[in-house]
């Protein structure tokens, strides 16, 4: 999956009931985050991280959705783990993906892989380990990769979501480490006098290229 496809639809059972994937999202953000096997070290300090800093996905109005390879009764003996090692209990969906069905809609997964999960170690399933951010539109705006002994970081995607909303409502880009409340820069896209109806009072230009204003509100 690339940024701009869109972000194929699914009906899958969740600990939280079945659901069909476009519908859940509905006009909302949203986080889908996969794992190689329930029960694995990282992950549940990832998953229990996600619990812990929900809030802040929700204030964003950004729905968070997970999914493992393995079945959602095991998902559900996880989550006492999760819970009991981190503070906190998943407090979203996590989807079952015991058939490897979505893991090879979304290329995580050769499209060959069968079985029985249970029978496979979480290095067979080593690339399933991707976030995705979709929009509102149902398009994918940002796939992070990480390898299994790689513990993700959420704070990030949490900025990357701020800068997404941000430059999709006001036609800016983020500069490098970006944070809420810093400058910006004006979107190659805007012409110079479209960017004088805008800002009104100027930009600093280091560079002809670089437009640099504060944070639009």
């Amino acid at each position: 999956m690339k940024i701009g496809d869109t972000a194929p639809d699914f009906q899958a059972e969740t600990t939280e009931g079945k659901i069909s994937f476009h519908d859940w999202v509905g006009n909302s953000w949203a986080v889908l985050f996969s794992h190689p096997k329930d029960f694995t070290p990282v992950c549940t300090t990832e998953l229990g991280y996600m619990a812990k800093i929900k809030s802040e996905f929700d204030r964003r109005s950004v729905k968070v959705i997970g999914l493992s390879v393995d079945s959602t009764g095991d998902h559900e003996g996880w989550a006492k783990d999760i819970e009991e090692t981190q503070g906190h209990a998943p407090n979203y969906p996590i989807i079952g993906d015991s058939d490897f069905k979505i893991s090879k809609l979304y290329g995580m997964l050769p499209a060959e892989v069968a079985g029985d999960p249970k029978k496979r170690t979480p290095a067979d399933n080593a690339t399933v380990r991707n976030v995705y951010v979709v929009g509102p539109d149902k398009k994918i705006k940002l796939v992070l990769i990480y390898p299994m002994t790689t513990g993700r970081n959420f704070d990030e995607v949490l900025r990357v979501i701020d800068s997404l909303q941000l430059t999709a409502k006001h036609q800016v880009a983020t500069p490098v480490n970006w944070k809420p409340g810093e400058d910006v820069i004006i979107a190659g896209s805007v012409s110079n006098d479209e960017a004088k109806k805008r800002y009104p009072e100027g930009w600093k230009a280091p560079k002809p290229y670089i437009r640099i204003v504060p944070q639009p509100k």
